[in-house]
């Protein structure tokens, strides 16, 4: 099953990492606690739509560009989750950024 939080803290790790920040810079920026943030990107905690806009305005990024990579990463993973549960479970969805 695939987990919209997953994607979402997979996308927006992938988007501070390609601008070389740290967790606590983002935090600084969008003035989120840190541990919040970490647990956002490990998809432990689904963010508010203000929230995410915060996110996104401290990564420089916008929230339609957000969207749309989760989007694409959903539609790949509904398309693994039709493969054979094994073949599945031995695929990956790669967050590609760019």
């Amino acid at each position: 099953m695939v987990v919209l939080r997953e994607l979402i803290g997979d996308t927006l790790r992938t988007h501070r990492v390609r601008r070389g920040m740290t967790l606590r810079e983002v935090s600084a920026k969008a003035r989120v606690s840190l541990g919040y943030i970490s647990e956002v990107e490990r998809g432990q905690k689904e963010p508010s739509s203000e929230l995410l806009a915060a996110l996104c305005d401290a990564l420089e990024v916008s929230l339609a560009r957000v969207l749309r990579d989760v989007s694409v990463q959903l539609e790949l993973a509904e398309q693994l989750a039709t493969l054979v549960p094994d073949d599945a479970a031995k695929l990956s969805v790669p967050v590609s950024v760019g």
